[in-house]
């Protein structure tokens, strides 16, 4: 063959190689990188670059267009991007920061833009949905109606809350707030609420310590675990709760019920001030840039209770503030306070006085859950809130020294009973039969005359009898949260019979140690 039929094969072969070819041209805008450092860069030749906008640099690191110009944007890093320097090339993506959703991320321990972080498959996703999304209408809601028991008793008793609700937990530097959370995960094992926690700046170590409980004591595989560590880039932990939002969103719009714990938005704030003051948005209050409201407000008015025709589901949130020196009226935790539905505060003063969970009720409020609380206990706390309240103002007085009359000092001895009631350990929530048994005994005077120091033997003694000696009247209480009079007659004599156990009556009718002696022992119950 000689060398002109070769060439005649070969044009034949392109020929019908190109004929079945199909052209799809691709357009790519690319620009380079001006200045980089501090997990934000500033990038040129992208002119077409939108806000929120997806960047792709040379090394693969993906970045967020968090400030647009004529010339130039500033771009947030999602990751460390330690490939990347001055001059290198970057691409636009035409689209948002998206993060996988669907059945696949239950259990799993993920980022903030969806890769696991738990040494995992790949996530089997059911499809992407953007990390920024509108919150829904005012039509599009219901009202909130059903009770979301957190197994915490002082928080089911006075500060109750509702599925569809936002609840701020705040306070200081470890007085608990975490803890609170995380029973309330605990306590939703056996329930239909599906969880997201959302982990914010935190360090590893702690965020292993709340997994490791949830584990322990929960329901992992009901759970979702989203992670922007202390040591990620800053745009990885600014986005991580909006992320865990859309995870949430997702079983909410399926007409599911899911529970989204933000901890905490103290750190999100001052993250997004770092990179705020780094891309020279003009500093305002404490340095915070004027959108910093905006910032949370946009997140948490996406937790809502769905109307049935959108499928009936709910979205609860319960974001976590710090505080400094107890300050409530600081900035961020005032416009968290002005954006959610009520509080529970954690007061320092009472975490070291040994009040476990330290929360102060007179500064706490639900301005929902009360409507939707269950039966049970709202039979049973009506008062609750209000004589607490009055025993601690009280009990100011007999620290002094001060003497105080028979009927006072009935109130004190009261008081410090119910305080005992209301105590926990972590990790340990209770179910709503149990706090109904330990409420209807303290409300019914029926714990005056015992020994505070055998308080801790009665709750234990409660927990043991109830479910096997009660069965009935427990799933009753526990499945329809109804007190009805049968279970109520059925919590009367087990109460008996325990105190009977603990403090047998003496000849006079009374307990045979004196409910009245060692006030000392009362503080720090």
């Amino acid at each position: 063959m000689t060398m002109r039929d070769e060439a005649e094969s070969y044009l034949e072969t392109a020929r019908s190689r190109l004929q079945g070819a199909e052209a799809d041209p691709e357009l790519e805008r690319t620009g380079r990188v001006e200045e980089i450092g501090d997990g934000v860069a500033i990038i040129s030749g992208l002119p077409h670059t939108r806000l929120d906008e997806l960047i792709r640099f040379e090394d693969g690191t993906l970045g967020l267009a968090l400030t647009v110009s004529e010339t130039t944007h500033g771009c947030v890093l999602l990751a460390a991007g330690s490939g990347i320097s001055a001059g290198s090339k970057v691409t636009g993506t035409g689209t948002v920061a998206r993060v996988p959703v669907g059945e696949g991320l239950l259990g799993r321990v993920v980022s903030g833009i969806g890769e696991p972080m738990d040494g995992g498959p790949a996530i089997q996703a059911e499809r992407e949905d953007p990390i920024e999304r509108p919150a829904p209408g005012i039509v599009d809601r219901d009202l909130v109606t059903e009770p979301l028991l957190t197994g915490v008793t002082v928080i089911d008793a006075m500060i109750p809350l509702g599925r569809g609700q936002r609840q701020l937990i705040v306070g200081d530097r470890k007085t608990g707030k975490t803890t609170v959370a995380i029973d309330t995960i605990i306590n939703q094992r056996d329930s239909d609420v599906i969880c997201v926690y959302a982990a914010i700046g935190q360090k590893a170590s702690t965020v292993n310590r709340v997994i490791e409980a949830v584990k322990a004591h929960g329901n992992m595989d009901r759970c979702v675990f989203v992670v922007g560590n202390a040591d990620a880039s800053p745009g990885a932990q600014w986005i991580t709760p909006y992320a865990a939002c859309t995870i949430a969103e997702y079983f909410r719009d399926k007409g599911q019920h899911a529970l989204l714990i933000l901890d905490d938005l103290s750190k999100h704030a001052i993250v997004y001030r770092q990179l705020s003051l780094l891309l020279h948005k003009p500093p305002g209050r404490e340095a915070y840039p004027g959108d910093v409201f905006y910032l949370h407000a946009r997140l948490l008015e996406r937790a809502a209770k769905m109307s049935a025709e959108n499928g009936g589901g709910s979205l609860t949130a319960l974001p976590v503030a710090e505080t400094l020196a107890g300050n409530l009226t600081a900035y961020i935790p005032t416009n968290l306070i002005s954006i959610t539905d009520g509080q529970i505060y954690l007061e320092p003063k009472l975490f070291y006085e040994g009040q476990k969970p330290a929360v102060n009720v007179g500064m706490s409020v639900s301005r929902v859950g009360g409507a939707t609380q269950a039966k049970a206990i709202k039979s049973l706390a009506d008062s609750l809130k209000l004589d607490y309240a009055q025993f601690l103002e009280l009990e100011v007085f007999t620290r002094f020294g001060a003497m105080v009359d028979a009927r006072t000092q009935k109130k004190i001895d009261h008081g410090r009973r119910l305080r005992a009631i209301l105590g926990q350990n972590e990790y340990a929530p209770l179910p709503l039969s149990r706090q109904v048994a330990l409420l209807l005994a303290v409300s019914e005077g029926k714990l005056d005359d015992l020994p505070l120091s055998e308080m801790a033997r009665f709750r234990a003694r409660i927990a043991e009898r109830l479910p096997r000696d009660r069965p009935r009247a427990a799933a009753a209480i526990d499945e329809t949260g109804q007190l009805t009079d049968e279970c109520r007659a059925a919590l009367r004599e087990l109460i008996d019979l325990c105190l009977a156990e603990i403090a047998p009556p003496s000849a006079d009718g009374t307990a045979e140690t004196g409910a009245r002696t060692g006030t000392a022992t009362g503080q720090g119950a």
